[in-house]
């Protein structure tokens, strides 16, 4: 997992190992290896042999690495063999409590007021909480300042905290500190609301026509991983996808479940890394 423990993309994955220890009958370890966006511990896999043994928890910074980081010495989606996606989940634009804002038009008029020096928490430069941001600013027309953390802890606890007043990310693990108080949802970021918060409306309904933006994960091996490898893991992670244990934590996590075989998911990867380098080019993101 290229991201920090208690991340949006490490419960379920966690949750995933368990299952496929199980069926497999021997041990999946989660390994977390954060930093640059993912790219530290996708390179580690990438230079893992291609047998099965090491398989990558891939996300959105999958599909922008090479947009982002030009000088990588892999390609986050052609140097792997795409095994399968498994779920999707909306992202939901956050404020502190202290921001005096209730709608997502105050928030771009305060943004405005501001100049840009409004500032917003991100998991990392490239993340999926930067480049979704980027495009709501991009698409409101108005700036604010980036604040890149190394993983969603510890951008959330600043965010908690009030050190920085703005957020975009996962909605699951957000619910609970919207519920209490801690932090005020203005916007999700599916095509429909969330059941988990059925009273938020999205980004799009908000004034923001055409937003639409998910958190996904699926699992990649090293390119070259004989292709019986590749199905039998799909075959395992559909199966796993089933099981009670995990069907209760997507839920609870408002993670919509969803299965496809690997040259399914290898197509969504490369439309996906389309859409979003054509995002990064035309909003100007970049690893600052």
């Amino acid at each position: 997992v290229p991201y920090g423990a208690g991340g949006a993309s490490d419960g379920p994955m966690r949750v995933l190992a368990q299952e496929l220890t199980t069926k497999l009958g021997q041990p999946f370890v989660v390994e977390n290896r954060p930093g640059q966006s993912g790219m530290i511990g996708t390179e580690v896999v990438w230079k893992s042999p291609p047998d099965g043994h090491t398989v990558l928890l891939a996300s959105n910074p999958a599909v922008t690495g090479r947009a982002l980081y030009p000088k990588l010495p892999f390609d986050p989606v052609e140097d792997f063999d795409p095994v399968g996606l498994f779920g999707r989940e909306p992202a939901v634009l956050l404020v502190h409590p202290s921001l005096p804002v209730k709608t997502v038009r105050e928030l771009i008029d305060l943004a405005n007021a501001q100049g840009g020096q409004l500032q917003y928490a991100s998991s990392g430069n490239g993340s999926g909480q930067h480049l979704f941001t980027a495009l709501f600013l991009s698409m409101a027309g108005t700036q604010m300042q980036h604040i890149p953390y190394r993983g969603s802890p510890q951008a959330t606890a600043d965010l908690l905290g009030g050190q920085v007043r703005v957020g975009l990310p996962g909605l699951a693990s957000m619910v609970p500190n919207i519920r209490e108080g801690k932090l005020r949802a203005l916007a999700t970021t599916g095509v429909t609301r969330s059941p988990l918060l059925p009273e938020v409306p999205t980004l799009a309904e908000a004034g923001v026509k055409g937003y639409e933006a998910y958190v996904w994960n699926g699992l990649q091996v090293p390119r070259g991983t004989p292709a019986a490898i590749v199905e039998r893991l799909n075959a395992e992670l559909a199966v796993s996808l089933r099981a009670p244990a995990v069907r209760s934590f997507m839920d609870r996590a408002a993670i919509e479940v969803i299965t496809s075989k690997p040259a399914e998911f290898g197509a969504f990867l490369r439309a996906e890394r389309d859409k979003w380098t054509r995002i990064v080019r035309e909003t100007g993101a970049k690893v600052d």
